[in-house]
């Protein structure tokens, strides 16, 4: 990631970005746009939020298929479109969205609210972060307060999604952004991984130095 970060009592910015006006305002609707496809091409690839991996197949997820057998009237999308589950999850107090990067298209439930950027109106990369940071939480929060809440599912229209007020840099400034950001996932990844051969060596070693010696004097 590039270490020459401008930092202003606001926030931090990029060489080439510090002179450029502040950030612009915009409605989440101004960015995206709705998806309401039906699924009448009748896929069954019904997918759900996993926190770790995004949008991912039921059956792989549970290892079953846990939708009903009629997924008609689920949205269709595709990849590279997004999902809000409106439910509560652990580490998610407001609900989760995610994209959809493993597979080409599948279907969620008319529960979702299913979204796609409008041609040339942002980076989804750096919506993908963005989605994950208080700020977006602290605009769903304006117009989901507990007593709406509904067995862990809030209640928030559509309209309101997409009335959410968003402060955005220009496209440029988003890739900039989203590219150092995903070079610190891609560390972490690589971190998770030499992390997880540790604790396999260490189990190996475990089994070897503490196991009873047979035959020995």
């Amino acid at each position: 990631m590039d270490n020459n970060l401008t930092c202003s009592p606001q926030h931090l910015r990029f060489p080439g970005f510090k002179e450029i006006s502040s950030w612009e305002e915009k409605r989440l609707g101004d960015i995206f746009v709705r998806i309401t496809k039906k699924n009448k091409e009748n896929n069954k690839n019904v997918l759900t939020i996993s926190a770790q991996h995004g949008l991912v197949s039921q059956y792989d997820y549970f290892n079953k298929n846990v939708a009903s057998l009629d997924v008609s009237n689920y949205y269709l999308i595709e990849k590279g479109d997004f999902a809000y589950n409106k439910s509560r999850s652990q580490g998610y107090p407001y609900g989760a969205i995610k994209p959809l990067s493993l597979y080409d298209e599948g279907v969620v439930s008319p529960l979702y609210i299913c979204f796609r950027l409008k041609e040339n109106e942002g980076n989804a990369d750096f919506f993908r972060h963005y989605f994950e940071t208080d700020l977006f939480n602290n605009e769903i929060a304006k117009i989901a307060q507990e007593g709406a809440r509904n067995h862990g599912l809030l209640n928030i229209s559509s309209e309101e999604f997409f009335d959410i007020q968003l402060r955005v840099p220009s496209i440029e400034e988003q890739a900039k952004i989203a590219k150092g950001l995903s070079s610190i996932d891609e560390l972490i990844y690589a971190c998770n991984e030499k992390l997880e051969l540790l604790k396999a060596h260490k189990k190996g070693l475990m089994q070897q130095l503490l196991a009873p010696i047979n035959g020995g004097g």
